[in-house]
């Protein structure tokens, strides 16, 4: 049934987008410069999880790499990388002159070595708001030949993270903002990964939009259930996928996405979600007194703020109400 299971992962890059059209056009519009020798816009892509992101900021740099040679580009997802030596180590890496570089190597060092790359460099940091110091941006943003394109759910929790010089300067920067997709959307593009990824007729229309429709504009989430299923009618040897298939795939791909969530989360994060856990429902102000007696160098309360916010767009926490009456609870898996 499963012919090509590249194709049922959730970061699988299409050679063609199906939806998304406009923001391809806004980006390679920002980025289109570095074709005549000059230097492209910085970009902001924000918007929810499963909006397809991601997936847009390496299709549009794949393929103005396509036409011209001399380009170099390199992802780096600042969630799993997000201190600053991890991320200049990345930079060196995408040029590939990391092989030296150990923890010891002063960051002077490393910054020159990025100031010495001789051709265009477009650097897709994803999940930047999760970087531990801004400051990496600052000592960025003045090459000449360094092109940012930045991805998180809110721009305006980057920026007011940012000293007023650079956050004047990223204001400027082209903002390309994603809605969730459409159940039509979501249909459209399950069906391009099924014909890629299963055999024919092994899943009927309804069942597809079923999917969608369980996924609420989310591409992620219907991705995995769409590999889910396929998975379970594959392992027991059905030529098809099946309404029970499907059932059983819903609460399963939520699992795997939640435990895969759980795992990007750092140390200060995961003692957040630990307190909901044990604790149950919560205001921030509580939520932070009992962070603070569990680390032993806790965050401000700012930044508490921003792991809630975080925590609750990839659905491991739940909010309820507004200002002084909002609370959190931790979402079952």
């Amino acid at each position: 049934m499963i012919q090509n299971a590249r194709v049922l992962q959730d970061d699988f890059l299409p050679k063609e987008i199906v939806h998304r059209h406009e923001a391809v056009n806004q980006m390679s519009k920002a980025l289109e410069p570095v074709l005549e020798d000059d230097r492209p816009q910085d970009t902001f892509l924000v918007g929810p999880s499963g909006a397809g992101k991601t997936c847009i900021a390496r299709y549009t740099v794949d393929q103005l790499q396509e036409q011209v040679l001399d380009i170099k580009s390199h992802y780096i997802d600042c969630w799993q990388h997000s201190n600053r030596f991890r991320v200049l180590y990345k930079i060196l890496e995408g040029v590939k002159t990391s092989y030296d570089i150990h923890r010891s190597t002063p960051e002077d060092e490393m910054i020159a070595r990025i100031q010495s790359v001789d051709s265009p460099y477009l650097l897709i940091l994803d999940e930047v708001d999760q970087l531990d110091d801004m400051e990496v941006l600052r000592k960025l943003y003045p090459m000449p030949h360094i092109t940012m394109v930045l991805i998180a759910n809110r721009r305006e929790e980057v920026l007011s993270t940012l000293d007023e010089r650079l956050q004047s300067r990223l204001r400027s920067s082209v903002t390309i903002r994603f809605d969730r997709y459409t159940q039509a959307e979501l249909v459209s593009l399950l069906d391009d990964r099924i014909t890629w990824g299963l055999a024919p007729d092994t899943i009927t229309t309804d069942q597809v939009h079923r999917i969608a429709d369980v996924a609420a504009g989310n591409a992620r989430d219907a991705i995995s259930i769409l590999r889910s299923a396929a998975r379970n009618a594959d392992h027991e040897g059905a030529s098809e996928i099946r309404d029970s298939d499907i059932s059983s795939a819903i609460p399963a791909a939520r699992e795997e996405l939640h435990e895969q969530n759980l795992k990007k989360l750092n140390e200060d994060q995961h003692a957040v979600y630990d307190i909901l856990t044990d604790e149950g429902e919560l205001p921030p102000n509580e939520i932070y007194d009992l962070y603070a007696d569990r680390v032993s160098e806790p965050k401000t309360k700012r930044t508490v703020r921003t792991y809630l916010r975080k925590l609750e767009d990839y659905d491991l926490v739940r909010a309820t109400g507004n200002g002084p009456n909002r609370t959190y609870e931790a979402r079952d898996r």
